[in-house]
């Protein structure tokens, strides 16, 4: 049992203070004020909040989902655990039919594991003219033996796939894969705006780093962004790490889809958490200056360094300030809903994302400066209920 000087329960609910009890790594008791039996642990200036959901990563602390092996999966799922991130999704990057499918080969045990809460196809079914970090000659169109191979091989351990839905067969992928189970993502597209709405359409309900990556919003041709806004049953990433995009749109955004349609997620590559220097991204150099990741070859931004918990704070800032500037217990909730809510719903998760009676323990200790003190999250292949000390970077 925890108690702190602020809980996030989640749905519009802040203790101050609050307390969370937990059984076998379940929680079995949350409430306001003293708890009814001794804490195991006290944090008198601290937030508890839910465990992170992280659904668009590559890797971090030096290690690569796409590219490394299991001891580097390992260390990079343990590196966003250590800032908070309980549930993570591995993204992967464009790659030629042999390469994808032995990528997803590899990473579908760490799903069955539950090391992974899925794999994220990004690419290759995206459109060369936005490729950004994404090698030009893997990319193809959707082809439905590979769609159907892909599958097959991953048995249901792939979550989400982005694609450009302006792409020969994209519209029948999306298909294709909202039938396996498989939430589609649009993005990385030149999509027009009636494009975008026929792709929703047919079930895409996720849009990809929004801004990033895709056709501006036109006042002749809106694009997908309008598309992606405006329909109330898609949920819309944001890479609201000071780089991606300028913060005033990044809060505009919140405040005005709210915090049920929005996921923050870091995008974050191998260089996260490392110091500046040379990376790699699948088959592209990246150089990583000031803590932003360049590819060598164009300066196009190649994914992030952030981390969940610097995301968790600078929302919780930004919220904060500005024009309609929101109450500190309403700034918690809505960075904690964009951050662990919102995108454990979206990957269709009842068990996390709240800090709910008959949810999973996975819980963040933050400190007054919202930097994460500890962790505590109830994995297959971790030690049961064990604190994680947070990094204050």
């Amino acid at each position: 049992m925890i108690i702190a000087a602020d809980a996030v329960v989640g749905d519009g609910v802040v203790h101050r203070p609050g307390w969370v009890s937990e059984t076998d790594g379940t929680i079995d008791g949350v409430g306001a004020g003293r708890p009814p039996t001794a804490p195991d642990q006290e944090a008198p200036g601290g937030i508890v909040v839910p465990g992170f959901v992280d659904t668009h990563v590559h890797g971090g602390g030096g290690a690569s989902y796409t590219d490394g092996d299991a001891a580097q999966v390992a260390a990079a799922a343990a590196f966003h655990r250590s800032h908070g991130t309980t549930t993570t999704v591995t993204s992967t990057v464009s790659a030629s039919r042999g390469e994808l499918a032995d990528i997803v080969r590899r990473l579908t045990p760490f799903v069955r594991s539950g090391a992974s809460a899925g794999i994220h196809l990004e690419g290759p079914w995206i459109a060369h003219a936005r490729c950004g970090a994404h090698a030009p000659d893997r990319l193809r169109d959707p082809d439905p033996e590979e769609i159907d191979d892909l599958l097959e091989i991953a048995d249901g351990a792939i979550a989400m796939v982005t694609l450009a839905p302006e792409l020969p067969g994209a519209l029948a992928a999306v298909e294709r894969f909202v039938a396996a189970g498989v939430r589609v993502a649009v993005g990385h597209t030149d999509a027009t705006y009636d494009q975008t709405r026929e792709a929703i359409a047919r079930g895409a309900s996720v849009a990809t780093h929004l801004f990033n990556a895709m056709a501006p919003l036109r006042h002749r041709e809106p694009g997908p962004i309008l598309a992606l806004t405006e329909d109330p049953r898609v949920t819309v990433e944001l890479i609201g790490d000071g780089v991606h995009l300028h913060p005033a749109l990044v809060a505009d955004v919140q405040r005005t889809l709210g915090k049920r349609r929005v996921s923050l997620v870091t995008d974050a590559m191998v260089a996260a958490g490392m110091a500046d220097g040379d990376y790699m991204l699948g088959s592209l150099d990246v150089r990583v200056r000031d803590g932003v990741a360049r590819l060598t070859s164009t300066d196009a931004i190649a994914g992030s360094t952030a981390t969940m918990d610097a995301l968790f704070a600078r929302t919780v800032r930004g919220l904060l300030s500005g024009p309609g500037a929101a109450t500190v217990d309403d700034a918690l909730l809505a960075a904690s809903a964009m951050c662990s809510t919102t995108p454990a719903r979206v990957l269709g998760r009842d068990d996390i994302g709240l800090i709910a009676v008959g949810r999973r323990a996975d819980l963040v200790v933050l400190d007054e400066e919202l930097q994460v003190d500890h962790v505590t999250a109830i994995h297959a292949n971790t030690a049961s209920g064990a604190p994680i000390r947070g990094s204050s970077s």
